[in-house]
């Protein structure tokens, strides 16, 4: 890619987010960071330096995605999207409480499915304004979860929001390849990110029982790796990467969102 490359990466201030962002400064991409926190931002850009850029808002929101993608399409060309912007949750459909709140499941799904529709329906807009480089203009890549494909108790809503991703990956790329550009899904395992601090030490040992090889954890530069290589490689399209070990959630484990 040229120095007039830009990306954009939602939830770029911290975790798997902010690991791609630095990949790509290092590939010689500027990436735009599209966050709700001003302080996580700072921090982003304070930690990435170089010519790193931070919009605050949220990915849900048209407005802000469009003030993000103006920033971006200001600099440069639009050639990258990583939608890493997300919610964990964890719930049981009957609990002590009673049902699952249907606000709570709503919430979930906008903020990791409807979130990623939104970012991809105006940035692909904006990549069919770009010329062709090698026969591309532009590619987006999702982040869904394992959860997709080995949801646990209590993951209804964050299973049904990351196999939603899923499931729309293979549409988006048939009808954008017309205009060159490819859409991908990566699915991470276990990742080591700020959001797992919350973890309990006992819960992680019995996710840690589900590890095959390697038998740790995922360091983010391991996925930002992943995405870059997806973003370089032009025959990686309409599909979901599984980073993850080969680990294979057993049944009854504790609920969580990776």
């Amino acid at each position: 890619m040229t120095s007039a490359t830009v990306a954009l990466v939602t939830g770029g201030t911290s975790g798997l987010g902010l690991a791609v962002a630095a990949r790509l400064l290092r590939d010689g991409v500027t990436p735009v960071i599209l966050g709700r926190s001003e302080e996580r931002g700072r921090h982003a850009l304070k930690t990435l330096g170089g010519p790193a850029l931070f919009v605050r808002g949220d990915a849900v929101g048209e407005q802000d995605v469009a003030r993000a993608l103006d920033v971006a399409t200001e600099r440069g060309h639009l050639r990258a999207v990583v939608n890493c912007a997300g919610a964990p949750h964890a719930a049981k459909v009957v609990g002590r409480a009673g049902p699952h709140s249907l606000r709570d499941f709503t919430d979930v799904v906008t903020a990791n499915l409807v979130s990623a529709f939104n970012v991809v329906r105006l940035a692909a807009e904006r990549m069919m304004a770009n010329p062709p480089l090698e026969q591309e203009r532009g590619v987006i890549v999702n982040t869904a979860s394992l959860a997709a494909f080995d949801g646990q108790i209590g993951q209804a809503a964050y299973a049904a929001s990351k196999g939603g991703m899923v499931s729309m990956t293979l549409p988006l790329a048939r009808e954008l390849a017309a205009s060159l550009i490819r859409v991908v899904t990566v699915a991470p395992g276990f990742f080591e990110t700020p959001a797992v601090a919350a973890v309990p030490e006992e819960a992680r040992r019995e996710l840690d029982r589900d590890l095959l090889h390697p038998r740790r954890w995922g360091d983010p530069a391991e996925f930002a790796d992943l995405v870059a290589h997806i973003i370089g490689n032009p025959m990686i399209n309409g599909e979901t990467i599984r980073i993850d070990g080969a680990v294979r959630m057993s049944p009854g484990r504790r609920p969580r969102s990776s």
